[in-house]
């Protein structure tokens, strides 16, 4: 079985990049759209791997984070924006404390 990328990005240069490597995408600039295509493409057995944007992933981080906790044959993964910007290790210590209900802020 081979495992579908789909990308989900809010610039053009991100998924003209992923295009050249043969991953379909789109790109979305609104909350209510993403949440719409974010549960339409979660919800597509073909996919197996959903690329997001740290800029999407910003504007419904909740949502998002709820959604990898139950996710269940779908990987969401998130991207750094073309500028290289990303919090993923932030992102990961809370998705991380969210999942074991323990605190890893490590004495910030």
């Amino acid at each position: 079985m081979k495992v579908k990328f789909y990308v989900l990005s809010d610039n053009d240069d991100t998924l003209i990049g992923m295009r050249l490597v043969g991953i379909k995408g789109e790109v979305i600039h609104d909350r209510p759209l993403l949440l719409k295509r974010l549960g339409e493409v979660m919800r597509d057995n073909d996919i197996g791997i959903v690329l997001i944007t740290t800029k999407l992933i910003e504007m419904a981080p909740n949502v998002i984070s709820e959604l990898k906790l139950r996710a269940g044959h779908t990987l969401l993964v998130e991207i750094p924006d073309r500028h290289g910007h990303s919090k993923i290790g932030e992102s990961i210590d809370a998705y991380v404390s969210k999942a074991i209900g323990v605190s890893l802020e490590g004495g910030k």
